[in-house]
This record gives C-alpha cells, structure tokens and sequence, in this order.
C-alpha cells in the first residue's frame, strides 16, 4: 500500500523524533516506524468505512420520513437507490473488512453521527448525485463511479474531516490525501474487474526492508553524516542549520550509499520534494545543493557506488 516516498517521509519523522529526544535506540525506533506504517492501513480501512456510514444516514433518514405522521408523497415512496448502492452492498458482505474495522476501532460511531448526517445532507445536493438518483438505471459501474466522485470531491481540503482524522490518531496527520487516492484506484479496480483489493502495508516485501535499513543506517552514520554536513556548509555551525533540514540531507546521503540501485537522482530528487513540505521554503534549495555535492564527493572516493543498468551516473 505504502510508496517510497511515503515511507521515506515516515522514516524522516521517526529520525527527526529521535534525534530531537536523544534516543538512540534502534529497537524502539523500528518499532515505532512499523507501528506507524501500519496505522496507515488502518486510516484505509476507517475512510472506506464511511461509505457504509452513508448508506445508514440514508437509511436513516428514509426510515425518519416513514415515520412521520403525515409523510410527502416521495417520504412515502423513498428513492432507495443510493442506500442500496451496490458497491456498499459489496463492502457490507465483506466479513475481512468489517471485522477488522469492528477489531480495530475504525468505525464511524455515534461521536461522529453528526459530521456524517452533514456530510450526507451535503452529497444530496451535490448535482452528480442527484443525476446519479434520478436515473433509473442500476449496475455495480454506475455506483462505483458513485462513490469515487464522493471520494474526489468531498473529503480534499475537508478541515472537519481532516480535524477528524488527526483527532484520531496522530499518525494519520499526513496521510489521508495518499489514502484517498489508493481508495479511488481500489474502486476503480471493483468497477473494472469485480474484485475488491485489500492492500497490505507494504506494496512489496522489499519495501519494508527499504524502510528498516534506511532508518537504521541513517541513525548508526547520523553523526558522520552530520559532520559532512557542516564540513560542506561554509561560515554555518550545526546550531544554526535547520534540524528538518540537517536529517533530510542525512537521510539522502545514506540512501545512496546504502542502496547502489536507487539512482542518486531519484534519492535526490524524492528529499527535495519532502523538504517543499516539511522544512522552510529556502530548503528545497539548499537540500537539494548540499545534498548533490556531498553525494558526489562520495562518489569520487567510492563510498557511493551505483550498479546496474541506467544507475551509473556520467
């Protein structure tokens, strides 16, 4: 499920974290970037659970309309299309996926009643859906397509949703546009193949070592590193370089000396644009020379080899 550069942000975090604390300790540090890695996985399991709390506020809220001493004609002839959607259907006989989520705790309970009903009562005006109702039509094509435009219209730059999230677990702070983005190209895939994908938290097993032996070797050559930091940075001491900086440049240096077949444009490439995000708005500048002149004088005295095909720098 995780890329690369979701994973390298994740290992810059757990760096950055015990650096600040002093911790030296590899043992907690792995657990701890496992333990977020997987917390990932689990903030995909939450947001595709929300489709099924939809599909109850229109149960709900159809139920509330039979319910009324003098219901208007279409409370008494509910639209049931959209609570009987097939692809909720679909997630709701899925007895992996909702048992992990009841195991887990990630569930839209009664404390979130209240964003959901709104975020429903929002969709219903939304013309998408109601074209999507007004057509008499049904298939598992038309509801997939559905819900990815819920997915790409109503939770990017949602603040209450995000608040949400956060609230609920701190690990999932920067990951919910990398989530919903694996969810639309899951239901694409149930639309096209009429399958349902259950990621793992690693796409492949070797992306899980990647993670493991990055934050390693960062944290056991830290201080060497940091050295070749200062040792390249005219007229600046360690005090006054920015520490976001300082271990994304660390980081940079040991992947490539630690993989010789990620090329070092791609390692250079991925922590200038982690820096965009996560450093002040001059570091992409300075990360990406520091870096790029460090790595090549590695290069000239051999502790950064490349090999393979493409991945010899000229």
């Amino acid at each position: 499920m995780l890329n690369r550069r979701l994973i390298r942000i994740k290992v810059f975090k757990i760096l950055y974290s015990a650096i600040s604390s002093g911790s030296d300790s590899f043992v907690s540090a792995e657990k701890e970037l496992l333990h977020s890695c997987d917390k990932t996985r689990d903030l995909y399991f939450f947001m595709l659970n929300i489709a099924v709390a939809l599909k109850k506020a229109a149960d709900n809220k159809i139920e509330a309309g039979l319910q009324k001493f003098h219901p208007t004609p279409q409370e008494k002839n509910p639209n049931r299309k959209f609570a009987d959607n097939f692809f909720v259907k679909r997630l709701m006989e899925d007895g992996t996926f909702l048992n992990y989520c009841q195991r887990n705790g990630l569930l839209w309970n009664d404390d979130l009643a209240l964003f959901v009903k709104k975020l429903y009562a929002g969709i219903c005006e939304k013309q998408y859906f109601l074209d999507y109702m007004a057509d008499k039509s049904r298939t598992m094509l038309q509801d997939c397509e559905l819900f990815v435009k819920i997915y790409e219209d109503e939770f990017e730059d949602n603040e209450e949703l995000e608040q949400i999230v956060e609230d609920m677990n701190l690990y999932w702070i920067d990951d919910l546009a990398y989530v919903l983005n694996v969810i639309i190209r899951n239901i694409t895939y149930l639309k096209d193949k009429n399958k349902l994908m259950t990621p793992h938290t690693f796409m492949k097993d070797d992306d899980r070592e990647f993670a493991v032996q990055l934050l390693d070797f960062s944290m056991a050559n830290y201080d060497k590193y940091l050295k070749l930091v200062t040792d390249n940075v005219s007229n600046w001491d360690s005090d006054r370089l920015v520490a976001t900086d300082i271990s994304l440049i660390v980081l940079g240096i040991a992947e490539a000396v630690r993989f010789p077949n990620i090329p070092i444009k791609v390692t250079i490439n991925e922590y200038v644009e982690i820096s965009k995000f996560y450093s002040t708005p001059n570091s992409k500048v300075f990360v990406n020379g520091l870096l790029d002149k460090i790595i090549q004088s590695l290069v000239a005295s051999g502790e950064v080899a490349k090999t393979g095909r493409g991945l010899i720098e000229s």
